[in-house]
């Protein structure tokens, strides 16, 4: 078997972007840190939302999401090419590890938050009624909704409605920022509340934006994934 040196490593996995060698270990692919993760584009048109605009939406989602994937591949490709660096040490590598939850983390929740625009924002289907089930009435839920979404206005973070997949319970969750999730907890409707999510178009009243977004809440596509939460439920069990 052919041995290769940590150099020819690092320079295999440099050219090739996802391959990783390692001294006396054949030349694999490392797919934990491919860092080929790729920026979905808008699934709605962002000139037809309701009191949010089109250079707003555009603006998130090229700088702020479209940045995110690009540097939670970077972080990924770093990664890959320490794992042969015996010597690293470790509170230099845990940093790294850090950034790839946050960038983990933020590619994921404004993934869900863009997929969850370009609706009439009207409650309907098995969501809704869990959502009664949960808080009483709609308006119980979507008034807890708001507010804990203007306790972070002026920061930063996300309001999560969650399905715990642990207690079996739908939750508004508070997170100061992308890697603040409830343990076991599935995004159904995230909303940005870092400031990058409205300032344009609000300056500094979070709550008028918090407004427009719930005018805008595709919830067919809340439905459809919260529909897929409840068959993970039964097969967990």
């Amino acid at each position: 078997m052919k041995t290769i040196t940590r150099r020819e490593a690092l320079g295999t996995f440099a050219a090739s972007g996802a391959a990783l060698a390692v001294p006396g270990i054949p030349t694999a692919e490392v797919k934990a840190f491919a860092g080929l993760h790729q920026a979905k584009p808008l699934p709605f048109n962002p000139a037809k939302l309701n009191g949010i605009s089109e250079k707003l939406i555009r603006s998130h989602h090229e700088n702020n999401y479209t940045g995110a994937v690009r540097a939670l591949n970077a972080v990924e490709q770093r990664l890959a090419s320490m794992l042969a660096d015996k010597d690293l040490p470790a509170y230099i590598y845990g940093d790294l590890k850090r950034e790839e939850l946050v960038r983990t983390g933020s590619v994921v929740l404004h993934e869900i938050y863009f997929a969850n625009l370009g609706g009439d924002g009207k409650a309907a289907s098995d969501v809704l009624s869990a959502i009664k089930q949960a808080f009483g009435t709609y308006e119980q839920w979507e008034a807890e909704f708001k507010r804990t979404g203007n306790a972070l206005g002026g920061g930063s973070g996300w309001v999560i409605l969650g399905m715990n997949l642990h207690t079996g319970e739908i939750h508004n969750y508070w997170a100061w920022d992308h890697m603040h999730n409830a343990p076991s907890s599935f995004p159904l409707l995230p909303m940005d509340m870092y400031e990058h999510a409205y300032q344009m178009d609000f300056g500094a009243a979070a709550g008028r934006y918090v407004d427009a977004f719930m005018q805008n809440v595709n919830w067919e596509e809340v439905n459809r994934r919260f529909a897929g939460v409840q068959k993970a439920l039964v097969a967990m069990k």
